[in-house]
């Protein structure tokens, strides 16, 4: 067990930020950790590395309690924050260099470690501009080769995607899979839904400082009532036929709004071709159709009842 944290328990005065939080982190995994704002991740991430005092509870990473100078575990454990941290005054790889000279001093390895970073995280032909002549993705790559320069056994990255551009994103979130695959394990906070269903191996979401629910993308999908979703555009559809659609096997819930009839199911297989069937048996012309399984969205609303961003 990398991470090994139980009963955590946080306060800022009479604010109670985690609430008996546990988290566990195996070697090898890519662990997401999703929470609406204020939900305590961040908390929870400075706990874990001993940045932050907690009241209650037990942090142990790599099988050692955590201490604030517990300088042996933190050389293996890198932080990608936020809000980037990088100084304004140095230039790219100046920059890089300084944060992995804080866990290597040998210069000689440490050259390699920055030019390997750079290289990794695509900022080549960057490396001599300052970070205020850089776009907002490519300071995250910078944000990030920072954090990664010293080759960290675990690696904490908290939303490093927020407000960067596509292209950018698409390069960090190949770059942390290619990071696990060389050894890295991950703990990936984020309020992008899709980057945690195609990167994660385990999800975790939080909520009011308390572990919610834990498991894969699939798992986590079943906890829920909610199977296929079909949505079908109809000019009109009269109550007896939307009562009749209520009735079809595995059927959970019909209603029909501005011409489109959106139908959940429960399980079964071949629903949309039944529905489609019966609209077809009934003499009910349709236009378009849209299947699709439940999302990692579905699962957080179910489970939170908040939206991820509120």
């Amino acid at each position: 067990m990398l991470v090994d944290v139980r009963n955590l328990v946080k306060r800022y005065g009479d604010l109670l930020a985690l609430d008996h939080f546990d988290l566990q982190v195996v070697e090898g995994e890519i662990v997401g950790l999703l929470g609406p704002n204020g939900s305590g991740k961040t908390t929870a991430i400075n706990c874990i590395l001993s940045l932050l005092q907690f009241d209650k509870g037990t942090i142990e990473v790599f099988g050692q309690p955590m201490r604030p100078d517990a300088h042996d575990i933190k050389r293996k454990i890198g932080l990608v924050p936020q809000n980037v941290a990088v100084f304004d005054e140095l230039r790219v790889e100046e920059n890089v260099d300084y944060f992995c000279g804080l866990y290597v001093r040998d210069r000689k390895s440490r050259r390699r470690l920055v030019e390997e970073a750079i290289d990794f995280v695509g900022l080549n032909e960057f490396r001599r501009f300052f970070p205020r002549k850089l776009s907002g993705g490519l300071l995250r790559r910078l944000n990030i080769a920072c954090g990664i320069a010293h080759k960290p056994r675990l690696l904490i990255l908290d939303e490093p995607t927020v407000g960067v551009d596509p292209q950018s994103r698409n390069r960090i979130l190949e770059g942390i899979r290619e990071l696990n695959r060389q050894g890295t394990t991950v703990v990936y906070t984020s309020h992008y839904m899709e980057e945690v269903e195609q990167l994660c191996t385990r999800i975790v979401i939080m909520d009011k400082g308390k572990t919610l629910a834990t498991g894969t993308k699939e798992e986590l999908k079943a906890m829920i009532d909610g199977g296929e979703s079909v949505s079908v555009e109809i000019n009109f559809l009269s109550p007896d036929d939307l009562a009749q659609i209520r009735r079809l096997p595995h059927v959970t819930r019909a209603y029909y709004t501005d011409h489109r009839l959106s139908v959940r199911y429960d399980g079964g297989e071949h629903n949309l071709l039944h529905l489609l069937d019966f609209l077809k048996a009934r003499d009910i012309s349709f236009n378009r159709v849209f299947s699709e399984q439940p999302t990692l969205n579905d699962v957080f609303l179910e489970i939170t009842g908040r939206q991820l961003r509120d």
